[in-house]
């Protein structure tokens, strides 16, 4: 049943009580909705007529909570000694300082804090440090080697390569203070041949900011 553009309406928290003033006396104490589509509402001021609505009750942010203490950190399933374990690179091309996510045999999850002491920045660019594009698909392309070189898959640490990239595209720049969330996972495997490919995406405050498939060979055909 419709309800007056200026009737006036209140709704409580988990009910809906009774219209106060409606442009024709209703049968039913109760709305009746068509369906079972929810009621959608915006709310106006008007002199003559109100809308109040508190069905989702106040914002749980806690303001009196310092900023410091509100983002807890991110956890850490691989720390960098581990990952020093696993891959052979090191400074200044080791370029995933975390896993936070490990699927053996599927995916991975790293970061790279991104700095103003990296050793890149100097010349890219001196007024404006953005991370290297090719940079970027070389730190996605480490987190793929924690994939690949577990005991799930077989890889060879001695005979890893990045062997190919395809599709790779930049979204955003990606610049010192950043802290880069780069997931790449797992698509094909061809162990006959050591061959696998990955597909990656990597993120910034959750903005994707770069993805691409990849090539990697395993060394293990």
């Amino acid at each position: 049943m419709a309800v007056a553009a200026n009737s006036l309406v209140s709704f409580t928290h988990g009910s809906l009580s009774q219209p106060r003033r409606l442009s024709q006396t209703l049968p039913s104490p109760s709305l009746s909705l068509p369906g079972s589509r929810s009621l959608s509402l915006k709310l106006t001021h008007r002199s003559n007529s109100a809308l109040h609505c508190s069905l989702n009750g106040p914002d749980s942010t806690d303001k009196s909570t310092p900023i410091e203490k509100r983002y807890p950190a991110f956890p850490t399933v691989i720390d960098i000694n581990q990952i020093r374990e696993i891959l052979p690179h090191r400074f200044p091309f080791l370029l995933v300082d975390r896993v936070i996510e490990y699927n053996p045999g599927v995916s991975a999850v790293g970061i790279k804090n991104v700095t103003i002491n990296d050793n890149f920045f100097p010349g890219h660019f001196p007024e404006r440090p953005i991370m290297p594009g090719v940079l970027m698909v070389e730190a996605m392309a480490q987190v793929g080697g924690v994939v690949m070189l577990q005991p799930e898959v077989g890889g060879s640490r001695e005979n890893f390569f990045f062997a190919g990239v395809d599709k790779v595209r930049f979204r955003k720049p990606v610049i010192a203070g950043d802290t880069l969330v780069m997931r790449m996972t797992l698509i094909k495997l061809q162990k006959r041949f050591g061959i696998a490919k990955m597909e990656g995406k990597a993120y910034v405050g959750g903005d994707l900011v770069c993805e691409g498939e990849f090539l990697m060979a395993t060394g293990s055909g």
